[in-house]
Protein backbone atom coordinates (compact mmCIF):
# COMPACT_ATOMS: atom_id res chain seq x y z
CA UNK A 1 0.00 0.00 0.00
CA UNK A 2 1.20 3.70 -0.76
CA UNK A 3 0.06 6.83 -1.93
CA UNK A 4 0.65 7.49 -5.54
CA UNK A 5 1.21 10.98 -7.06
CA UNK A 6 1.43 11.63 -11.43
CA UNK A 7 4.00 13.32 -13.07
CA UNK A 8 3.81 15.14 -15.74
CA UNK A 9 7.08 15.11 -17.86
CA UNK A 10 8.17 18.22 -19.73
CA UNK A 11 7.73 16.60 -23.28
CA UNK A 12 6.27 13.13 -24.41
CA UNK A 13 8.57 10.34 -23.91
CA UNK A 14 9.63 8.61 -27.11
CA UNK A 15 9.51 4.84 -27.19
CA UNK A 16 13.30 4.12 -26.43
CA UNK A 17 14.27 7.01 -25.02
CA UNK A 18 15.44 8.35 -21.41
CA UNK A 19 14.75 11.00 -18.79
CA UNK A 20 16.12 11.93 -15.37
CA UNK A 21 13.96 12.33 -12.45
CA UNK A 22 14.45 13.20 -8.86
CA UNK A 23 11.90 12.77 -6.59
CA UNK A 24 12.86 14.00 -3.11
CA UNK A 25 10.45 12.99 0.09
CA UNK A 26 10.71 13.89 3.43
CA UNK A 27 9.35 11.89 6.15
CA UNK A 28 8.70 12.92 9.71
CA UNK A 29 8.85 11.04 13.03
CA UNK A 30 10.45 8.09 11.29
CA UNK A 31 14.31 8.52 13.87
CA UNK A 32 13.28 6.67 17.29
CA UNK A 33 15.51 7.13 20.19
CA UNK A 34 16.79 4.11 21.47
CA UNK A 35 16.95 3.92 24.49
CA UNK A 36 14.07 5.85 24.98
CA UNK A 37 15.33 7.99 28.08
CA UNK A 38 18.49 8.68 28.38
CA UNK A 39 20.47 10.85 32.04
CA UNK A 40 21.79 13.96 31.09
CA UNK A 41 25.65 12.72 30.21
CA UNK A 42 24.93 10.31 27.90
CA UNK A 43 24.87 10.76 24.03
CA UNK A 44 21.87 10.24 21.94
CA UNK A 45 21.02 7.08 19.93
CA UNK A 46 18.27 6.44 17.24
CA UNK A 47 17.05 3.94 15.50
CA UNK A 48 15.87 4.25 11.44
CA UNK A 49 13.85 1.90 10.01
CA UNK A 50 12.99 2.26 6.10
CA UNK A 51 13.13 0.18 2.79
CA UNK A 52 16.40 -1.24 1.32
CA UNK A 53 14.15 -1.23 -2.20
CA UNK A 54 12.89 1.87 -3.66
CA UNK A 55 9.06 1.66 -3.66
CA UNK A 56 7.62 1.89 -6.93
CA UNK A 57 5.09 0.47 -9.47
CA UNK A 58 7.58 -0.04 -12.24
CA UNK A 59 10.15 -2.91 -12.36
CA UNK A 60 13.57 -1.26 -11.50
CA UNK A 61 16.54 -2.74 -13.62
CA UNK A 62 19.14 -1.64 -11.25
CA UNK A 63 18.74 0.15 -7.80
CA UNK A 64 21.58 1.69 -4.96
CA UNK A 65 20.76 3.12 -2.05
CA UNK A 66 22.83 5.12 0.10
CA UNK A 67 22.19 5.94 4.25
CA UNK A 68 23.68 9.51 5.13
CA UNK A 69 24.12 9.37 8.78
CA UNK A 70 24.60 12.41 11.23
CA UNK A 71 27.49 10.44 12.86
CA UNK A 72 30.16 7.60 12.70
CA UNK A 73 29.41 6.04 15.55
CA UNK A 74 26.84 3.11 14.33
CA UNK A 75 25.83 0.14 16.56
CA UNK A 76 24.39 -1.81 13.96
CA UNK A 77 23.06 -1.92 10.75
CA UNK A 78 21.42 -4.43 8.66
CA UNK A 79 23.60 -6.38 6.12
CA UNK A 80 21.27 -7.20 2.85
CA UNK A 81 23.56 -7.60 0.28
CA UNK A 82 26.72 -6.99 1.79
CA UNK A 83 27.04 -3.12 2.19
CA UNK A 84 29.77 -0.74 2.38
CA UNK A 85 30.34 1.85 4.92
CA UNK A 86 32.60 4.76 4.74
CA UNK A 87 32.61 6.94 8.11
CA UNK A 88 29.06 8.14 8.13
CA UNK A 89 27.54 6.69 5.07
CA UNK A 90 26.00 2.61 4.27
CA UNK A 91 25.69 1.74 0.84
CA UNK A 92 23.13 -0.94 -0.72
CA UNK A 93 23.27 -2.71 -3.63
CA UNK A 94 23.50 -1.99 -6.77
CA UNK A 95 20.15 -4.26 -6.39
CA UNK A 96 19.64 -5.89 -10.16
CA UNK A 97 15.73 -6.17 -11.69
CA UNK A 98 14.06 -5.25 -8.78
CA UNK A 99 10.25 -6.36 -9.09
CA UNK A 100 7.21 -3.67 -8.64
CA UNK A 101 6.50 -3.05 -5.21
CA UNK A 102 9.76 -4.94 -3.30
CA UNK A 103 10.16 -4.13 0.14
CA UNK A 104 12.53 -5.07 2.74
CA UNK A 105 13.31 -3.54 6.12
CA UNK A 106 16.37 -1.59 6.43
CA UNK A 107 17.61 -0.57 10.14
CA UNK A 108 20.41 1.52 11.27
CA UNK A 109 21.15 2.22 15.21
CA UNK A 110 23.72 4.89 15.68
CA UNK A 111 24.16 7.64 17.43
CA UNK A 112 22.66 11.36 16.39
CA UNK A 113 22.50 14.16 19.01
CA UNK A 114 21.05 16.71 16.63
CA UNK A 115 17.83 18.92 17.77
CA UNK A 116 14.77 16.99 17.93
CA UNK A 117 12.52 19.53 17.97
CA UNK A 118 8.75 19.47 16.84
CA UNK A 119 6.65 22.28 16.75
CA UNK A 120 3.49 19.98 17.71
CA UNK A 121 1.22 22.74 17.60
CA UNK A 122 1.38 26.47 16.17
CA UNK A 123 -1.47 29.34 14.88
CA UNK A 124 0.03 32.23 12.35
CA UNK A 125 -2.67 35.15 12.38
CA UNK A 126 -2.25 37.51 9.76
CA UNK A 127 -3.69 40.83 9.45
CA UNK A 128 -4.07 42.69 6.93
CA UNK A 129 -4.99 46.48 6.92
CA UNK A 130 -5.14 48.84 4.22
CA UNK A 131 -3.54 51.31 5.58
CA UNK A 132 -0.09 49.68 5.05
CA UNK A 133 0.27 47.52 7.71
CA UNK A 134 0.22 43.47 7.87
CA UNK A 135 0.42 41.95 11.40
CA UNK A 136 1.69 38.49 11.98
CA UNK A 137 1.41 37.12 14.89
CA UNK A 138 2.76 33.09 15.50
CA UNK A 139 2.04 31.35 18.83
CA UNK A 140 4.22 28.01 19.52
CA UNK A 141 4.18 24.57 21.05
CA UNK A 142 7.89 23.28 20.76
CA UNK A 143 8.56 19.65 22.27
CA UNK A 144 11.76 18.01 22.32
CA UNK A 145 10.73 14.47 21.13
CA UNK A 146 14.51 12.96 21.35
CA UNK A 147 15.66 10.64 23.91
CA UNK A 148 13.35 11.38 27.12
CA UNK A 149 15.86 12.91 30.33
CA UNK A 150 16.19 10.69 32.91
CA UNK A 151 17.21 11.73 36.79
CA UNK A 152 17.36 14.95 37.65
CA UNK A 153 18.57 18.08 35.47
CA UNK A 154 22.29 19.71 36.85
CA UNK A 155 22.54 23.34 35.78
CA UNK A 156 25.87 23.09 37.46
CA UNK A 157 27.40 20.09 35.17
CA UNK A 158 25.19 21.63 32.27
CA UNK A 159 27.26 24.77 32.06
CA UNK A 160 30.72 23.14 33.02
CA UNK A 161 31.17 20.27 30.83
CA UNK A 162 30.55 20.99 26.75
CA UNK A 163 29.10 16.93 26.14
CA UNK A 164 26.93 17.52 29.34
CA UNK A 165 23.04 17.35 27.36
CA UNK A 166 24.95 17.69 24.21
CA UNK A 167 21.24 16.82 22.59
CA UNK A 168 19.24 19.28 24.30
CA UNK A 169 18.44 22.58 22.86
CA UNK A 170 19.75 25.95 24.09
CA UNK A 171 18.51 27.84 21.06
CA UNK A 172 17.89 27.96 17.39
CA UNK A 173 17.43 30.86 15.19
CA UNK A 174 13.88 31.80 12.81
CA UNK A 175 14.61 33.64 9.50
CA UNK A 176 11.73 36.68 9.31
CA UNK A 177 11.10 38.64 6.15
CA UNK A 178 13.42 41.24 5.13
CA UNK A 179 10.72 43.87 5.74
CA UNK A 180 10.14 42.60 9.19
CA UNK A 181 9.66 45.45 11.74
CA UNK A 182 8.39 45.83 15.49
CA UNK A 183 9.40 41.88 16.45
CA UNK A 184 8.48 41.27 19.88
CA UNK A 185 9.35 37.67 21.69
CA UNK A 186 6.98 36.50 24.93
CA UNK A 187 5.02 34.01 26.03
CA UNK A 188 2.79 34.15 29.59
CA UNK A 189 4.96 35.79 31.97
CA UNK A 190 6.00 38.37 29.67
CA UNK A 191 8.88 39.50 27.39
CA UNK A 192 11.67 37.15 26.73
CA UNK A 193 14.75 39.39 26.77
CA UNK A 194 17.16 36.29 25.68
CA UNK A 195 16.89 36.62 22.26
CA UNK A 196 19.04 38.41 19.26
CA UNK A 197 17.74 40.52 16.55
CA UNK A 198 20.39 40.42 13.28
CA UNK A 199 19.35 42.41 10.00
CA UNK A 200 20.40 41.06 7.08
CA UNK A 201 20.18 42.16 3.14
CA UNK A 202 17.62 39.60 2.48
CA UNK A 203 16.14 38.83 5.80
CA UNK A 204 16.09 39.54 9.14
CA UNK A 205 17.68 36.40 11.80
CA UNK A 206 16.50 36.24 15.19
CA UNK A 207 18.30 33.90 17.54
CA UNK A 208 15.24 32.66 19.75
CA UNK A 209 16.85 31.28 23.37
CA UNK A 210 13.80 29.53 25.62
CA UNK A 211 13.96 30.61 29.13
CA UNK A 212 15.28 26.99 29.90
CA UNK A 213 17.38 24.51 28.12
CA UNK A 214 15.19 21.85 25.87
CA UNK A 215 16.07 18.36 26.87
CA UNK A 216 13.63 15.37 26.11
CA UNK A 217 10.33 15.30 26.76
CA UNK A 218 10.29 18.82 27.65
CA UNK A 219 8.18 21.52 25.91
CA UNK A 220 7.95 25.42 25.76
CA UNK A 221 5.51 27.80 24.71
CA UNK A 222 6.02 31.66 23.18
CA UNK A 223 4.72 33.97 20.74
CA UNK A 224 6.58 36.07 17.82
CA UNK A 225 4.59 38.55 16.06
CA UNK A 226 6.21 41.64 13.82
CA UNK A 227 4.61 43.59 11.06
CA UNK A 228 5.48 43.77 7.68
CA UNK A 229 4.52 46.71 4.63
CA UNK A 230 1.25 46.06 3.11
CA UNK A 231 2.93 47.11 -0.62
CA UNK A 232 5.20 44.16 -0.66
CA UNK A 233 3.06 41.35 -0.43
CA UNK A 234 -0.82 43.00 -1.56
CA UNK A 235 -1.46 43.46 -5.27
CA UNK A 236 -4.54 45.25 -6.52
CA UNK A 237 -5.89 46.20 -9.65
CA UNK A 238 -9.49 48.51 -9.19
CA UNK A 239 -11.11 46.61 -6.24
CA UNK A 240 -9.35 43.21 -7.38
CA UNK A 241 -7.30 42.68 -4.30
CA UNK A 242 -4.85 39.89 -4.17
CA UNK A 243 -2.60 39.18 -0.96
CA UNK A 244 0.49 36.53 -1.48
CA UNK A 245 1.97 35.39 1.54
CA UNK A 246 3.33 32.69 3.04
CA UNK A 247 1.39 29.82 4.13
CA UNK A 248 3.75 28.91 6.81
CA UNK A 249 7.04 30.43 7.58
CA UNK A 250 10.17 29.79 8.55
CA UNK A 251 10.63 28.68 12.32
CA UNK A 252 14.20 26.61 12.83
CA UNK A 253 16.02 24.54 10.31
CA UNK A 254 14.81 21.40 9.26
CA UNK A 255 11.14 21.59 10.98
CA UNK A 256 8.74 19.62 11.64
CA UNK A 257 5.39 21.13 12.06
CA UNK A 258 2.17 18.51 13.50
CA UNK A 259 -0.22 20.48 13.30
CA UNK A 260 -0.65 24.17 11.78
CA UNK A 261 -4.05 26.48 12.21
CA UNK A 262 -3.02 29.51 9.50
CA UNK A 263 -6.22 32.43 10.34
CA UNK A 264 -6.08 35.72 7.76
CA UNK A 265 -8.09 38.69 8.78
CA UNK A 266 -9.20 40.65 5.88
CA UNK A 267 -10.62 44.27 5.93
CA UNK A 268 -13.67 44.86 7.20
CA UNK A 269 -15.99 45.12 3.73
CA UNK A 270 -13.97 42.24 2.27
CA UNK A 271 -16.07 40.33 -0.25
CA UNK A 272 -15.61 37.26 -3.42
CA UNK A 273 -13.11 35.36 -1.02
CA UNK A 274 -10.71 33.09 -2.77
CA UNK A 275 -7.73 30.89 -1.87
CA UNK A 276 -4.95 29.64 -4.07
CA UNK A 277 -3.00 27.14 -2.40
CA UNK A 278 0.49 25.20 -3.99
CA UNK A 279 -0.60 22.03 -2.20
CA UNK A 280 -4.20 20.97 -0.07
CA UNK A 281 -5.05 22.33 2.91
CA UNK A 282 -8.02 22.19 4.46
CA UNK A 283 -10.45 25.52 4.64
CA UNK A 284 -12.57 25.64 7.75
CA UNK A 285 -15.85 27.92 7.70
CA UNK A 286 -14.81 31.35 7.88
CA UNK A 287 -15.07 33.18 11.13
CA UNK A 288 -16.02 37.55 11.84
CA UNK A 289 -13.24 38.89 13.92
CA UNK A 290 -14.01 42.79 15.51
CA UNK A 291 -11.66 44.85 16.82
CA UNK A 292 -11.41 48.75 16.93
CA UNK A 293 -14.55 50.56 15.40
CA UNK A 294 -15.54 47.72 13.47
CA UNK A 295 -19.12 47.39 12.77
CA UNK A 296 -20.23 44.10 11.27
CA UNK A 297 -16.74 42.32 11.48
CA UNK A 298 -13.83 41.57 9.87
CA UNK A 299 -13.47 38.37 7.54
CA UNK A 300 -11.43 35.60 8.62
CA UNK A 301 -9.92 32.97 6.34
CA UNK A 302 -9.13 29.91 8.53
CA UNK A 303 -7.30 26.80 7.00
CA UNK A 304 -5.52 23.76 8.72
CA UNK A 305 -2.75 21.19 7.81
CA UNK A 306 -0.71 18.65 9.58
CA UNK A 307 2.71 17.27 9.24
CA UNK A 308 4.33 19.82 7.53
CA UNK A 309 8.10 20.36 6.71
CA UNK A 310 10.70 22.86 5.46
CA UNK A 311 9.18 22.50 1.53
CA UNK A 312 6.09 24.08 2.52
CA UNK A 313 7.54 27.48 2.89
CA UNK A 314 5.46 28.30 -0.05
CA UNK A 315 3.23 31.22 -0.96
CA UNK A 316 -0.64 31.33 -0.98
CA UNK A 317 -2.51 33.55 -2.97
CA UNK A 318 -5.53 35.19 -1.61
CA UNK A 319 -8.22 36.92 -3.86
CA UNK A 320 -11.04 39.25 -2.96
CA UNK A 321 -12.66 42.37 -3.58
CA UNK A 322 -12.88 45.39 -1.80
CA UNK A 323 -14.35 48.92 -2.41
CA UNK A 324 -12.02 51.38 -1.15
CA UNK A 325 -14.61 53.85 0.21
CA UNK A 326 -15.08 51.65 2.92
CA UNK A 327 -11.81 52.79 3.80
CA UNK A 328 -13.20 56.20 5.00
CA UNK A 329 -15.58 54.07 7.88
CA UNK A 330 -13.30 54.09 10.42
CA UNK A 331 -12.47 58.02 10.53
CA UNK A 332 -15.81 58.90 9.78
CA UNK A 333 -16.63 56.69 12.93
CA UNK A 334 -14.16 58.55 15.00
CA UNK A 335 -15.21 62.20 13.84
CA UNK A 336 -19.17 60.91 14.53
CA UNK A 337 -17.59 60.15 17.96
CA UNK A 338 -16.62 63.21 19.07
CA UNK A 339 -19.37 65.33 17.54
CA UNK A 340 -21.86 63.34 19.35
CA UNK A 341 -19.23 63.71 22.73
CA UNK A 342 -19.25 67.22 22.12
CA UNK A 343 -22.94 68.08 21.30
CA UNK A 344 -23.90 65.96 24.03
CA UNK A 345 -21.77 68.44 26.05
CA UNK A 346 -22.97 71.33 25.00
CA UNK A 347 -26.80 70.29 26.31
CA UNK A 348 -25.82 68.84 29.10
CA UNK A 349 -24.41 72.57 29.80
CA UNK A 350 -26.70 74.62 28.60
CA UNK A 351 -30.00 72.58 30.36
CA UNK A 352 -31.14 72.86 33.49
CA UNK A 353 -31.72 69.15 35.01
CA UNK A 354 -32.62 70.28 38.59
CA UNK A 355 -36.21 69.28 39.91
CA UNK A 356 -36.90 72.75 42.29
CA UNK A 357 -35.17 76.21 41.62
CA UNK A 358 -33.17 77.21 44.23
CA UNK A 359 -33.62 81.14 44.98
CA UNK A 360 -30.58 81.54 46.32
CA UNK A 361 -28.33 79.97 43.89
CA UNK A 362 -29.58 82.00 40.97
CA UNK A 363 -29.28 85.11 42.65
CA UNK A 364 -25.82 84.60 43.57
CA UNK A 365 -25.45 83.81 39.63
CA UNK A 366 -27.28 86.98 39.04
CA UNK A 367 -24.79 88.97 41.32
CA UNK A 368 -21.70 87.33 40.23
CA UNK A 369 -22.61 88.37 36.53
CA UNK A 370 -23.62 91.98 37.67
CA UNK A 371 -20.25 91.74 39.26
CA UNK A 372 -18.26 90.56 36.39
CA UNK A 373 -19.72 93.84 34.12
CA UNK A 374 -18.57 96.17 37.18
CA UNK A 375 -14.82 94.73 37.15
CA UNK A 376 -15.24 95.27 32.84
CA UNK A 377 -16.44 99.15 32.93
CA UNK A 378 -14.08 100.09 35.87
CA UNK A 379 -11.11 98.65 34.28
CA UNK A 380 -12.70 100.42 30.78
CA UNK A 381 -12.96 103.68 33.12
CA UNK A 382 -9.24 103.68 34.21
CA UNK A 383 -8.12 103.45 30.48
CA UNK A 384 -9.30 106.30 29.18
CA UNK A 385 -7.51 108.16 32.17
CA UNK A 386 -4.70 106.40 30.19
CA UNK A 387 -5.24 107.83 26.82
CA UNK A 388 -5.49 111.47 28.18
CA UNK A 389 -2.11 111.29 29.75
CA UNK A 390 -1.20 110.33 26.35
CA UNK A 391 -2.67 113.21 24.98
CA UNK A 392 -1.62 115.81 27.40
CA UNK A 393 2.06 114.18 26.69
CA UNK A 394 1.69 115.42 22.79
CA UNK A 395 -0.07 118.46 23.85
CA UNK A 396 3.07 119.55 25.68
CA UNK A 397 5.04 118.50 22.53
CA UNK A 398 2.71 120.16 19.75
CA UNK A 399 1.32 122.99 22.01
CA UNK A 400 -2.40 122.40 20.04
CA UNK A 401 -4.78 123.51 22.66
CA UNK A 402 -7.85 122.30 20.29
CA UNK A 403 -6.63 118.58 20.32
CA UNK A 404 -6.46 118.88 24.67
CA UNK A 405 -10.05 120.02 24.69
CA UNK A 406 -11.18 117.41 21.92
CA UNK A 407 -9.85 114.62 24.00
CA UNK A 408 -11.14 116.35 27.76
CA UNK A 409 -14.48 116.63 25.82
CA UNK A 410 -14.27 113.15 24.59
CA UNK A 411 -12.77 111.91 28.42
CA UNK A 412 -15.97 113.70 30.05
CA UNK A 413 -18.66 112.02 27.72
CA UNK A 414 -17.56 108.65 28.03
CA UNK A 415 -16.51 109.10 31.76
CA UNK A 416 -20.23 109.91 32.23
CA UNK A 417 -21.50 107.12 30.25
CA UNK A 418 -19.28 104.50 31.96
CA UNK A 419 -20.25 105.77 35.26
CA UNK A 420 -23.93 105.84 35.04
CA UNK A 421 -23.83 101.95 33.61
CA UNK A 422 -21.84 101.23 36.91
CA UNK A 423 -23.81 103.62 38.88
CA UNK A 424 -26.98 101.27 37.20
CA UNK A 425 -25.21 97.67 38.32
CA UNK A 426 -25.18 99.36 41.65
CA UNK A 427 -28.53 99.93 41.90
CA UNK A 428 -29.03 95.77 40.95
CA UNK A 429 -26.72 94.96 43.33
CA UNK A 430 -28.63 97.04 46.25
CA UNK A 431 -32.02 94.99 44.58
CA UNK A 432 -30.58 91.53 45.29
CA UNK A 433 -29.50 92.52 48.36
CA UNK A 434 -26.05 92.00 47.71
CA UNK A 435 -23.28 93.87 50.44
CA UNK A 436 -21.11 94.18 47.06
CA UNK A 437 -22.96 97.62 46.70
CA UNK A 438 -21.37 99.57 49.05
CA UNK A 439 -18.29 98.46 47.60
CA UNK A 440 -19.01 99.21 44.53
CA UNK A 441 -20.24 102.63 45.91
CA UNK A 442 -16.53 103.26 47.27
CA UNK A 443 -15.12 102.59 44.06
CA UNK A 444 -17.37 105.41 42.68
CA UNK A 445 -15.98 107.68 45.60
CA UNK A 446 -12.24 106.77 45.03
CA UNK A 447 -12.94 106.79 40.64
CA UNK A 448 -14.00 110.45 41.40
CA UNK A 449 -10.77 111.76 43.22
CA UNK A 450 -8.95 109.84 40.38
CA UNK A 451 -10.63 112.10 37.65
CA UNK A 452 -10.00 115.09 39.53
CA UNK A 453 -6.23 114.79 39.77
CA UNK A 454 -6.23 113.64 36.06
CA UNK A 455 -8.13 117.29 35.40
CA UNK A 456 -5.49 119.19 38.06
CA UNK A 457 -2.78 117.70 35.46
CA UNK A 458 -4.41 119.17 32.50
CA UNK A 459 -4.42 122.70 33.84
CA UNK A 460 -1.17 122.63 35.22
CA UNK A 461 0.47 121.20 32.08
CA UNK A 462 -1.98 124.23 30.11
CA UNK A 463 -0.16 127.11 32.74
CA UNK A 464 2.89 125.23 31.86
CA UNK A 465 3.10 125.31 28.18
CA UNK A 466 1.55 129.22 28.48
CA UNK A 467 4.25 130.02 30.76
CA UNK A 468 2.41 130.74 33.80
CA UNK A 469 3.71 127.83 35.82
CA UNK A 470 7.88 127.35 36.12
CA UNK A 471 8.98 123.65 34.78
CA UNK A 472 10.48 122.85 38.04
CA UNK A 473 7.62 123.39 40.19
CA UNK A 474 5.43 121.86 37.24
CA UNK A 475 7.58 118.62 37.78
CA UNK A 476 7.05 118.73 41.38
CA UNK A 477 3.77 119.14 41.42
CA UNK A 478 3.12 115.96 38.89
CA UNK A 479 4.98 114.02 40.86
CA UNK A 480 3.04 114.37 43.81
CA UNK A 481 -0.41 114.14 41.62
CA UNK A 482 1.21 110.96 40.37
CA UNK A 483 1.74 109.24 43.80
CA UNK A 484 -1.83 110.34 45.05
CA UNK A 485 -2.99 108.72 41.74
CA UNK A 486 -1.16 105.78 41.80
CA UNK A 487 -2.50 105.32 45.54
CA UNK A 488 -6.14 105.55 44.38
CA UNK A 489 -5.41 103.55 41.62
CA UNK A 490 -4.23 100.82 43.56
CA UNK A 491 -7.13 100.85 46.25
CA UNK A 492 -9.65 100.56 43.51
CA UNK A 493 -7.77 97.30 42.66
CA UNK A 494 -8.01 96.30 46.08
CA UNK A 495 -11.75 96.31 46.05
CA UNK A 496 -12.03 94.61 42.72
CA UNK A 497 -9.69 91.67 43.12
CA UNK A 498 -12.11 91.75 46.85
CA UNK A 499 -15.36 91.45 44.48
Amino acid sequence: SGKFFSVKLPSPLAPGAKVRVSVEMVFTHVLQPYPTHITQSEKQFVVFEGNHYFYSPYFTKTQTTRVKLASRNVESYTKLGNPSRTEDMIEYGPFKDVPPYSQDTLKVHYENNSPFLTITSMTRVIEVSHWGNIAVEETVDLKHTGAVLKGPFSRYDYQRQPDSGISSVKSFKTILPAAAQDVYYRDEIGNISTSHLLVLDDSVEMEIRPRFPLFGGWKTHYIIGYNLPSYEYLYNLGDQYALKMRFVDHVFDEQVTDSLTVKIVLPEGAKNIHVDSPYEINRASDELHYTYLDTFGRPVIVAHKSNLVEQHIQDIVVHYTFNKILMLQEPLLVVGAFYILFFTVIVYVRLDFSITKDPAAEARMKVACITEQVLTLVNKRLGLYRHFDEAVNKYKQSRDISTLNSSKKSLETEHKALTNEIASLQSKLKTEGSDLCDKVSEIQKLDGQVKELVLKSSVEAERLVAGKLKKDTYIENEKMHSNKRQDLVTKIDNILDAL
